[in-house]
C-alpha cells in the first residue's frame, strides 16, 4: 500500500509503527453552525481510508476532534445571547446527524478541546521550559526561529514568510519578539470563556489544541495525520513546530492532504471558491433536502482525494444515476435470492440460515457497527458450495480479477476513483452472471462480493425506503389485475399515466418494481 506523503512530497509504502495497528488524527470542524460540503470531503475521503486499512486486516485508531472554543463560536454565542458551550453542544450534534446520513463512521475518539485544557497547559509548559515559548502580558507565544525544521511541511521558507509580514502590523504584534511568532496561550476578555494558567486567566490558541488531543489519544509519535490542504499552513506546520519541540520525536510519519472542493457557478460554468457573499455556499444540510447523502458521498468519491473537485448540479445528478446503478444490482440479486430460496426444502432454507452465520475469512468476517457487511462471501470451504452447478462456481470465480482492480487501485493512494471503476466493471458482470444462476447461495456470493467493495466506500446498498400515495399504490395494483386479465390496454395506460407523475415501472420475473425518475 502506498500513500502521498505531503511531507516528502512522494508516495511511500506504508509502514506501520505497529504491526496491524494503525494510529490516525484527522482535524475535525469548529463548531459554530452547520458544517457545509467543504467540510464534509476530508470527513468521507478519510472515513473511506480508515475503512480501507480495516479491510485489509488493520486496527486502526482514529481520532478526529471537535474545536469547542475558538473566537467563531464566542461570536456566535454573543449573537444568540447564549454561552459558547450551548453553542457547540448544539453543532456538535447536528454535525454527528449529518456524517451519520454520509455513512460516515464515530471516530475511535472524538475529543473536545476544552476537556483537554489541562494537558494543553503542560504542553505549554513544557515549550517555555525548553526555550521554544515565552510570556508577555498574559499570551504565551512559540518561537517560531528556534525550531530549525519550521517549513518542511509547507515547503515554505523561513525568511521568505519574514519578509512577508514585515509590511503586517496587527494587535500585539510589537510584543511579539518575531512577527512570525503564534499564539499558545491567548487572555481572557470579558464575557468569554477562560480557564485558569499559570499565565492567568484565558484560553488556548487553536494550535496547540490538535497537538495535545493526538499526543493523549495517540502518542508522541502517530502513523497519518490528515486533514484539508488550507491546514497544511499554518495549522499543521505549526502543530509540527509544537509537538516536536516538546516530545522531542517525529509528529506524524505520513501527512495526507485532500484538495479544495470547489463550485461550479451554473451561469459561467467556471469553477469558484464557495462563498456566502457568492450566493454559492451549500451546507450539507443543504444537499439533503434535494439528495439522499450517499449521494453526495459516492460524489465525493469519484475523484482522486488529492484532487480539486467542482461540485454542480449536474455532477451531482450523474453520481445519483452512477449509485442508482449499484443499488439497482443489489435489489435485482436480493429478489432472485428471494425467490430461489422460495423453492428451497424446510431442510436447505435451514442449512442456508446456518451457513449464513459461518465466518469465511478476514476481510468477510461479521464486523461491528462500522457499515461492514455480516453476509460472508462464499468460499471452497462454504457447505452451500455443494449445491452450485459448475457454472455458478466458475461464475463466482470471475469476480476476482475485479476484486483485485479495486484493492490495487485502493493500494495505489486510495484512489477511489479507479476504485469506482472496477466496482462498475463488477456490477456489470454481476447483472449478466446472475441471469444464469438458480440457486439462493449463488446470488447471495454474488451479493457478498459486490458488498464487501462497497463497504469500503461507504456505500449503503439498501435504499431509502419511499412511501408511495396510495392513489398511486391503487394504480399499481390496477394494473397488476389488469395484465393478469391480459387488459394490457389498460395496463399499458396506467404504465403512462405513473410515467407522467414520475413513476417508472418495470417488469420483472419475481414482480413488479418501480422508483421514481
Amino acid at each position: 500500500m502506498k500513500i502521498y506523503n505531503t511531507l516528502t512530497g512522494r508516495k511511500e509504502e506504508f509502514v506501520p509503527i505497529q504491526d496491524h495497528k494503525v494510529s490516525m488524527y484527522v482535524c475535525g470542524p469548529t463548531v459554530y453552525n452547520l458544517i457545509h460540503i467543504g467540510n464534509a470531503r476530508p470527513m468521507i475521503v478519510f472515513d473511506t481510508v480508515r475503512r480501507y486499512f480495516e479491510y485489509c486486516g488493520y486496527e486502526v485508531n482514529y481520532v478526529s476532534n471537535f474545536t469547542d472554543v475558538d473566537d467563531k463560536i464566542i461570536k456566535k454565542a454573543q449573537e444568540e445571547h447564549t454561552t459558547a458551550d450551548v453553542i457547540s453542544t448544539r453543532y456538535i450534534a447536528e454535525c454527528k446527524r449529518d456524517m451519520a446520513g454520509m455513512n460516515v463512521c464515530p471516530a475511535t475518539t472524538h475529543p473536545l478541546a476544552t476537556q483537554e485544557i489541562g494537558g494543553m497547559i503542560d504542553m505549554i509548559s513544557t515549550l517555555i521550559e525548553k526555550g521554544y515559548a515565552y510570556a508577555k502580558n498574559g499570551t504565551v507565544y512559540y518561537r517560531t526561529a528556534k525550531f530549525k525544521d519550521y517549513g518542511k511541511l509547507s515547503k515554505k521558507n523561513l525568511e521568505d514568510l519574514e519578509a512577508g509580514h514585515r509590511s503586517i502590523k496587527v494587535a500585539g504584534e510589537d510584543e511579539k519578539e518575531d512577527p512570525l511568532d503564534f499564539v499558545l496561550w491567548k487572555p481572557m476578555k470579558e464575557g468569554e470563556p477562560f480557564w485558569d494558567s499559570p499565565w492567568g486567566r484565558g484560553r488556548p490558541g487553536w494550535h496547540i489544541e490538535c497537538s495535545v488531543m493526538s499526543k493523549h489519544y495517540l502518542g508522541d509519535t502517530i502513523d497519518i495525520h490528515a486533514g484539508g490542504e488550507d491546514l497544511v499552513f499554518p495549522h499543521h506546520e505549526n502543530e509540527i513546530a509544537q509537538s516536536e519541540a516538546a516530545n522531542g520525536v517525529p509528529f506524524a510519519h505520513y501527512w495526507m492532504h485532500n484538495a479544495f472542493l470547489n463550485i461550479v457557478n451554473e451561469e459561467t460554468h467556471v469553477a469558484e471558491k464557495m462563498s456566502k457573499s457568492l450566493g454559492n455556499f451549500f451546507t450539507v444540510r443543504d444537499i439533503s433536502e434535494k439528495y439522499d447523502l450517499q449521494v453526495l458521498r459516492f460524489f465525493m468519491l469519484s475523484a482522486h482525494y488529492r484532487s480539486p473537485l467542482n461540485f454542480s448540479a449536474e455532477l451531482m445528478e450523474a453520481a445519483k444515476n452512477g449509485l442508482d446503478r449499484i443499488l439497482t444490482a443489489f435489489e435485482t440479486l436480493r429478489r432472485k435470492a428471494e425467490a430461489a430460496s422460495e423453492g428451497d426444502s424446510a431442510k436447505n432454507a435451514a442449512e442456508n440460515a446456518k451457513a449464513s452465520g459461518r465466518g469465511a475469512g478476514r476481510e468477510a468476517e461479521a464486523k461491528d457497527a462500522k457499515g461492514v457487511s455480516e453476509k460472508p462471501v462464499l468460499t471452497e470451504t462454504d457447505s452451500r458450495t455443494e449445491e452450485l452447478t459448475a457454472e455458478e462456481k466458475k461464475l463466482i470465480e470471475g469476480t476476482a480479477p475485479f476484486v483485485r482492480k479495486f484493492e490495487e487501485a485502493m493500494d495505489d493512494d486510495f484512489n477511489t476513483a479507479d476504485a469506482i471503476a472496477a466496482l462498475f466493471e463488477l456490477v456489470k458482470y454481476g447483472n449478466v452472471a446472475m441471469e444464469s444462476g438458480t440457486h439462493r447461495a449463488f446470488y447471495e456470493a454474488l451479493e457478498g462480493c459486490m458488498q464487501k467493495l462497497c463497504d469500503v466506500l461507504g456505500i449503503v446498498t439498501e435504499r431509502r425506503e419511499e412511501i408511495l400515495d396510495s392513489e398511486i399504490e391503487e394504480l399499481i395494483a390496477e394494473r397488476t389485475q389488469a395484465r393478469k386479465a391480459k387488459n394490457f390496454a389498460r395496463a399499458d395506460e396506467i404504465r403512462k399515466e405513473l410515467l407522467d407523475r414520475g413513476i417508472e415501472l418495470k417488469d420483472t420475473r419475481e414482480g413488479v418494481v418501480w422508483k421514481r425518475i
